[in-house]
């Protein structure tokens, strides 16, 4: 099988190259140039697709004697990517960039090129498993990405490979270690790859400009102006310049965003609770939508908790019933439906928040 492996230059993609590889495939890396003017040097685990990030993998590419190709989607990923984030913070939302990047450039712009140049699957670092189609997560649930994947259809996990979802991250650098992978001991990227400095509010400001509002209480009362309503999201505590907490002492968390009329209000934490989703553009991992409600588990953060309910297809809408109230759900997230079972939780279906009642 010809496999194309997206080598980011981390140990996670290049134990991935190398197992396929071994599998005895074709395989070709490539690196994707997502930065129009790449930094030289990493800044510790911030950022990354940096000029050291692509050597390191054509290094590893070397060492597996693979063909090793850069291939430059810079445009694409600032058109489907950044400025998506941007203009969802400017509506007043709290999107991920990660999963628009999986769905509009990994998977969608990678694959679609890949399938053209007669490649079969493209392979990926990612920490998830592939079991007779159906997406579950990974062995090591503390790196599980099964979250960020869940927005790929049927036919993208058809040619989808996750060659390390069934084996926890300290075997995969001891694995990069053994193989004399120069990248065995480098640090992960966290954070949002395109904010190296991890400053959001700042980059957010810089593009969106001052828009100027108001910070309300829950009688309408106001406690504050704002710059513009990227600076806040649901269940925000720090950073909401007003002075102290509320009437009773209680601490005050931004509960709504309207960023029509610039109003951030904010409360006490009663008032996150959230027991009704409704997201938009569901996607179904098994290819077929729902025909009748489904019991499972819903998450809605990529490293949150999970909260029981019922989901069903209403009209174009996926709406869950929760059993139990979660806190602090924005609209622009992505909520992701599984059914737990024996072999590892199975991803059900996705869809962005556009409403949390």
């Amino acid at each position: 099988m010809r496999v194309l492996v997206a080598m980011s230059g981390g140990v996670d993609s290049s134990v991935a190259a190398a197992r396929m590889v071994d599998a005895g495939h074709d395989v070709v890396g490539v690196h994707l140039a997502l930065s129009s003017a790449p930094g030289t040097l990493r800044t510790g685990s911030r950022g990354c697709c940096s000029k050291e990030d692509a050597g390191d993998a054509r290094r590893v590419a070397d060492i597996l004697d693979i063909p090793f190709y850069v291939w430059d989607f810079a445009d694409r990923f600032k058109e489907d990517v950044i400025d998506d984030f941007v203009a969802s913070y400017a509506r007043g939302e709290t999107p991920n960039p990660c999963v628009r990047c999986n769905e509009k450039i990994k998977f969608s712009a990678l694959a679609a090129r890949a399938l053209a140049l007669g490649f079969d699957a493209v392979a990926t670092g990612h920490y998830a498993r592939l079991s007779d189609g159906r997406l579950r997560r990974a062995v090591d649930a503390d790196k599980d990405q099964s979250y960020v994947l869940a927005v790929l259809t049927a036919d993208q996990l058809r040619h989808a490979i996750f060659p390390i979802g069934d084996t926890p991250k300290p075997q995969i650098r001891e694995e990069a270690a053994r193989r004399g992978l120069a990248v065995a001991d480098k640090p992960d990227s966290h954070d949002i790859c395109f904010i190296p400095s991890g400053d959001t509010r700042t980059f957010l400001g810089s593009r969106i400009g001052m828009r100027r509002g108001r910070v309300v209480d829950s009688a309408g009362a106001v406690l504050a102006e704002h710059d513009g309503v990227h600076g806040f999201t649901i269940g925000q505590r720090k950073g909401l310049g007003i002075a102290g907490p509320g009437p009773e002492g209680t601490p005050r968390y931004v509960t709504a965003i309207d960023a029509d009329s610039g109003t951030v209000r904010v409360g006490d934490a009663s008032e996150l609770d959230v027991w009704t989703l409704t997201g938009e553009r569901p996607v179904f991992t098994s290819g077929s939508a729902f025909s009748r409600p489904v019991e499972g588990e819903v998450q809605v953060r990529a490293h949150g908790g999970l909260a029981a309910g019922v989901a069903e297809l209403r009209g174009e809408q996926l709406v869950v019933q929760l059993r139990s109230a979660i806190r602090g759900v924005a609209a622009g997230q992505t909520m992701v439906l599984y059914r737990p079972d024996a072999d590892g939780d199975e991803v059900l279906a996705s869809a962005t928040i556009r409403s949390a009642d």
